[in-house]
């Protein structure tokens, strides 16, 4: 049999397997979606629910999905929450969109602005009508009218002009409250006045949440985990599973207690900052430390460089003083700082931040008489637009990495606070903070071996014109602290890295120019895959890796594993004996499950790398879909445990292997460098450009930016 043959088996196996599941899931969904809201695999039930900013509220739910285990199928049941639009009467709705406390607030208007936005929040929302008696026709709304309701006017049957105010005074002798609310139009030529309108129950709230509805949003869901192991449980009650007459009748039963589960703890690894310092070396407890008494492995040189302030009520004297103490952390923390007065410039956050920021450059440059290394910005705010457009600028225009601070640290600058700032600069600026001894991580320190991560982000959902943005990341030293990284716009909503052949091209060319070797070794891991993209992502990005290598040199042939990395899921795991968690009630840090609840005959596995902080801790599963290196289940394990305490700018073990994580950030950072974009509208879209002016209005990052971590 040939590789082909052995390919096509593994597809025909993979399709039957993937058809048997989908079976199982239409039947355990059947009941439940004819008496819940359903979105996706979710149920929802309004009995627990809890009101959100501007119009929304969250419903708790259930996730239910069938899952291979070894030598049997089960149920993975867990506790889910998503937005709904609150059942309102239209006008408060109105008013809770608009951030007003009641609908009287808008007596006086509503500006152009303001009519906009309503119209985007509320189009497509079903509402029936309340004032007809029994008769409770329901209507989509198709838009609003520019005009308020006593200033719409359409002919009547009689062919008489008249106001939609006048005509519900003359035909439902009503005399409306709201007129001065625009109508609703519902058809054609049908306008509705807001308040004849109820909002229709369960509808999903689809736009992208706002800051304070996501802070909502996160104190809801946050449950320990005892919590939401009862939770569960209520969950396979509602989810009816021994009245259910379907799965009688295909003799399907469903055992009521949660699956038992064999667990192991991984040692945690010694982790090293410098050498020099005596707590140099250690061994992290309960995967957390501090910085105390410690120095990065390899601090970076900073001379030139330069501040630049963009909030107005701060005084000279008070930045010298943030300075001086960012300066000192920075010196006991290992780097070495040659310019301890920058320069100082005061800019406009709604000026040009363009011309500020080659100012600063142009200052830090001058007075150092060397090329400027960093601009440290001063935030007023934690606005997303002054951000967004400094990145912007220093990543694709001027080629420098800046490093922001909010404002309100300026006058009590802690030592905490200063220590993060410099784990950032430092690897900003090319030094290395910690790193593991090459005996801990074999794989990669007795040969040649690049570690990739990648990651593709996607606009928010229903924005079908901005693109997709894939990012990968590499590592660029025999430690697999340093990263280099590379960054595509593809069409909207596409999964596959469109153009990763060329991507990995570029990286392995920067590990041989860093290194002066080629890699011996590929180990790829690929964040953001859903199982039903394996076969897609099989054939063809591992095919891309190869490619990229051949085209380097045809007889160039590193062995390939590939590994996905998935967050998104609903496996969750509850210590039985309080004496095996941790101090939030949560699995200990370092806990492997890869028995039972995982693929029957494939490579998986899931970890949980981190120390819980709040609610329940969620592993990540890792799935091994090639491997020309032939790992082990604990070799690969305990590689990818020991990675997630080197991840640069925390002081503590990550829930992620962080090459993953940077190419997360590195996609998510790229969306800022759009030009043209209107960050200041969280709901701002872009249907005015078609989607190839939308790839096109993406900047590059300069080429000197790609071969550090600019983006931390």
């Amino acid at each position: 049999m040939n590789v082909h043959d052995n390919n096509d088996c593994f597809a025909v196996l993979l399709h039957i397997q993937l058809s048997a599941i989908m079976i199982l899931d239409v039947l355990i969904r059947h009941m439940p979606s004819m008496l819940y809201a359903t979105v996706g695999r979710s149920f929802f039930t309004p009995q627990e629910r809890r009101s959100l900013p501007n119009g929304a509220e969250v419903w708790q739910g259930f996730y239910q999905s069938a899952r291979p285990g070894v030598g049997k199928m089960m149920i993975n049941v867990d506790v889910s929450a998503t937005a709904f639009y609150e059942s309102d009467r239209l006008p408060e709705m109105a008013a809770k969109i608009l951030g007003r406390r009641t609908v009287d607030d808008l007596r006086r208007g509503i500006t152009d602005r303001d009519r906009a936005k309503l119209e985007k929040a509320l189009k497509g929302l079903k509402v029936q009508i309340n004032h007809r008696g029994e008769n409770k026709r329901r209507f989509k709304i198709l838009r609003l009218t520019p005009s308020t309701t006593d200033r719409t006017l359409f002919q009547d049957q009689d062919g008489n002009e008249l106001s939609v105010s006048q005509y519900f005074a003359k035909h439902y002798n009503m005399r409306l409250e709201y007129p001065f609310l625009p109508c609703i139009v519902v058809r054609k030529d049908m306008f509705l006045p807001m308040e004849v309108c109820d909002i229709v129950s369960g509808q999903r709230f689809m736009k992208k949440l706002n800051e304070k509805q996501t802070a909502e949003m996160i104190k809801f869901t946050c449950q320990k985990p005892n919590v939401r192991a009862n939770k569960i449980k209520q969950g396979y009650n509602l989810l009816q599973y021994k009245d259910n007459q379907y799965m009688q009748q295909f003799g399907m039963t469903v055992k009521p207690d949660m699956a038992m589960i064999s667990a192991r703890v991984l040692p945690t690894p010694q982790i090293t900052y410098s050498t020099t310092s005596p707590e140099g070396t250690f061994t992290p407890v309960g995967g957390a430390w501090n910085l105390r008494g410690k120095k990065v492995a390899q601090g970076a040189t900073l001379g030139s460089w330069s501040v630049v302030n963009f909030q107005s009520q701060l005084q000279n004297p008070a930045i010298a003083r943030f300075v001086r103490e960012l300066c000192q952390t920075f010196i006991e923390t290992g780097l070495n700082v040659v310019n301890r007065n920058p320069p100082i410039t005061h800019g406009d956050p709604q000026g040009s931040i363009d011309r500020t920021l080659k100012e600063a450059w142009l200052k830090a440059g001058n007075i150092a008489k060397a090329t400027p290394q960093l601009i440290l910005c001063i935030l007023p705010n934690t606005g997303v637009p002054l951000y967004a457009e400094i990145k912007r600028v220093s990543d694709t225009v001027i080629g420098i990495p800046t490093q922001c601070v909010q404002s309100k640290h300026i006058a009590d600058a802690k030592k905490q606070y200063c220590a993060n700032v410099c784990l950032k600069v430092n690897m900003k600026l090319g030094g290395m903070n910690m790193f593991l001894d090459a005996h801990q991580i074999p794989f990669i320190s007795e040969r040649p071996t690049i570690v990739f991560g990648a990651d593709v982000t996607h606009p928010a959902p229903g924005d079908l014109n901005r693109p997709s943005v894939a990012a990968v990341t590499a590592s660029m030293d025999a430690r697999a602290s340093r990263y280099a990284s590379a960054i595509r716009v593809q069409a909207n909503r596409t999964e596959i890295i469109a153009d990763l052949a060329n991507m990995v091209k570029e990286l392995l060319k920067s590990f041989y120019q860093a290194c002066g070797q080629k890699p011996d070794r590929v180990l790829f891991y690929r964040d953001g895959i859903s199982e039903g993209q394996f076969s897609a992502v099989l054939e063809n990005e591992v095919q891309q890796v190869h490619a990229a290598c051949a085209s380097l040199d045809p007889d160039y042939k590193p062995t390939v594993t590939f590994v996905v990395v998935q967050k998104r899921h609903h496996a969750r795991f509850f210590p039985v004996e309080a004496r095996d968690a941790d101090r939030t009630g949560n699995c200990q840090p370092g806990t492997v499950v890869d028995t039972e609840i995982v693929h029957p005959f494939e490579f998986d596995f899931y970890l949980q790398s981190h120390a819980g902080l709040q609610g329940t801790s969620r592993p990540t599963h890792y799935h091994v879909l090639y491997d020309e290196n032939k790992f082990t289940s604990d070799s690969l394990q305990e590689l990818t445990y020991r990675l997630c305490y080197i991840y640069g700018r925390a002081t503590r073990a990550v829930s992620i292997v962080p090459p993953a994580y940077y190419a997360d950030l590195v996609a998510a950072r790229a969306r800022f460098h759009r030009r043209g974009e209107n960050w200041s509208d969280t709901e701002a879209t872009s249907e005015s450009l078609d989607s190839e002016q939308q790839m096109a209005s993406f900047a590059v990052v300069k080429p000197e930016l790609q071969k550090v971590m600019y983006y931390m």
